[in-house]
């Protein structure tokens, strides 16, 4: 019973943030500068057209009622039609959203199999010569930006040594080059918070009194000093797939993954707003759920915390 108060404490503080995530992104085709009908037909259309596409849109109504047609479309699923694609979005997203979650996810585990090794070993080799290589090399992968890196992982792995592919998607290698360009950075960033948080967890009594007792380095660190660092990793790690989810954007550009980030990009392009709102609907909601999904690994990762 505590555990189900606890899940419905966290569902209900993520309502409202679930009700301004939906209402910032209705309003966003409002808040576009100019009359976003003539954005998309042009400034010649034939005022018949204009006229049609705001009535086809709902743009005729008064604000109000867009309000609620547009909130009882997300509720049934339909996010209107697309100018572009001639396709519902709902559709279209439900589509590209697999890939753009399937790269988020492998470049979440790129940033996790590098970083926690790498966090820990910085961490019990603190000041000698392996802590301050892996804080130069952290250091360097923050400053370095996907967008750069991006084209030179596909110079050198693609065009220099053939082994991996250019763009496009549809088999393992496929994912590993836009992987590893975004899940880069995060790396870098959770480096730095494992190794802070295991130097904090590996000084207190607890570990002390676990090597007293003769248990192996091996099960001290990783069993119970790394499980203890875990609630501030999992903070940035919630926080950081928002970024990792906006960093798809241009990643998906730069490998021609069919994903929301180049959907949207397309969107832009076409001045598609109905699905520029959707693609931004759906990172915020993922952005919201993901950071639910923390919550609820907190009280994995020490449950003191449902108490």
């Amino acid at each position: 019973m505590r555990t189900l108060r606890y899940l419905l404490v966290r569902a209900a503080y993520a309502l409202p943030v679930t009700w301004l995530v939906v209402s910032v992104v209705f309003l966003l085709i409002h808040l576009v500068p100019g009359d976003p009908v003539l954005q998309m037909l042009g400034e010649g259309a034939p005022a018949a057209d204009i006229a049609a596409t705001r009535h086809a849109y709902g743009l005729d109504v008064p604000l109000g009622q867009q309000y609620l047609h547009y909130w009882k479309g997300v509720l049934h699923g339909d996010l209107g039609p697309s100018l572009r694609f001639n396709q519902n979005v709902s559709k279209l997203i439900a589509q590209r959203y697999p890939y753009t979650l399937q790269l988020t996810v492998a470049a979440l585990l790129v940033a996790l199999l590098i970083s926690i090794p790498a966090g820990v070993r910085s961490a019990q080799r603190r000041g000698k010569w392996d802590d301050k290589v892996l804080s130069v090399v952290s250091l360097f992968g923050l400053s370095f930006p996907n967008f750069a890196l991006g084209p030179i992982l596909i110079l050198l792995f693609s065009i220099e040594l053939g082994l991996l592919p250019v763009s496009g998607s549809g088999t393992f290698g496929h994912l590993v080059l836009p992987a590893i360009t975004m899940g880069g950075s995060l790396a870098a960033i959770l480096t730095r918070m494992v190794r802070t948080s295991m130097l904090e967890e590996l000084g207190q009594d607890y570990i002390r009194t676990a090597r007293a007792k003769g248990l192996s380095e091996r099960a001290v660190v990783y069993r119970h000093a790394l499980r203890n660092a875990m609630l501030p990793i999992l903070t940035v790690v919630g926080l950081q797939f928002g970024a990792l989810l906006a960093g798809a954007i241009v990643t998906e550009t730069i490998f021609s993954w069919p994903g929301i980030g180049r959907l949207t990009i397309q969107a832009i392009g076409n001045r598609d707003y109905y699905l520029v709102q959707g693609c931004i609907l759906a990172i915020g909601l993922t952005y919201v759920l993901v950071n639910f999904m923390t919550d609820l690994l907190y009280s994995v990762a020490n449950p003191r915390i449902r108490q």
